[in-house]
């Protein structure tokens, strides 16, 4: 697959390495001469240009890429990038960070934009996830497609610790796509029991949280429920 980056800071080459990593091309967009380290990440082509014009996209012959990730500190920047890469050049996957909370409206399909990612809403996710159990914490959302990816980690009393994956009628528009556990990620096979203190990753439709919630933390739930 071949992924272009507009900006190549400290996440757009963070992102790039990964890439990489998993055998991927990449394309590295900056238009600052400072950003272009291409001794940093030298399996990656570099491009010197103005994501945000129409030039040097056409130079970028963005028309071959797979997916192209907007990736720069400025919004509107990767507004411009991720709308001209879907109109203009047709990419089928759009990817743009949010830098600020109060913009993320803004970055949906009208814009071009598949996925959007906010910095800010995922380390406050990240800071919920690690002081809650049983709750659910939407860590981004897909807007496409009208789902997230959610993570819940099981308390101790919920009725599905030890059943088999396979056996949880889920709700919905809810897949389990990972298990985090002390040991590392498990793959969520049938045969695989849930345990206490799981953290379960799902792609879930946003209609559909409530009752994953309730399904697998039915107490702490039922409890807010009641509440005058």
């Amino acid at each position: 697959m071949k992924v272009a980056i507009a900006g190549a800071g400290a996440v757009g080459r963070s992102v790039a390495a990964e890439l990489l990593e998993n055998g991927h091309q990449v394309l590295l967009i900056d238009r600052s001469p400072r950003a272009i380290r291409s001794d940093t990440i030298p399996e990656a082509d570099w491009l010197l240009a103005d994501a945000c014009e129409m030039s040097a996209l056409e130079t970028a012959r963005l028309e071959q890429c797979d997916v192209v990730i907007a990736a720069t500190g400025d919004d509107k920047a990767n507004l411009v990038v991720s709308l001209l890469a879907k109109t203009e050049f047709g990419i089928g996957r759009t990817v743009a960070r949010v830098n600020h909370p109060d913009n993320e409206w803004l970055f949906s399909g009208a814009w071009g934009v598949d996925v959007s990612v906010s910095t800010p809403r995922m380390m406050s996710a990240l800071v919920e996830e690690a002081v809650t159990v049983g709750d659910l914490v939407r860590l981004f959302s897909l807007r496409g497609s009208n789902a997230s990816l959610v993570e819940l980690t099981l308390p101790e009393d919920s009725p599905y610790v030890g059943v088999r994956v396979g056996d949880v009628q889920w709700p919905r528009d809810v897949v389990l796509v990972a298990i985090l556990r002390s040991n590392g990620i498990q793959a969520p096979e049938p045969d695989r029991s849930l345990e206490s203190g799981d953290e379960l990753l799902f792609v879930a439709a946003m209609d559909s949280e409530h009752a994953l919630e309730h399904l697998l933390a039915p107490t702490e739930h039922q409890a807010v429920d009641g509440e005058d």
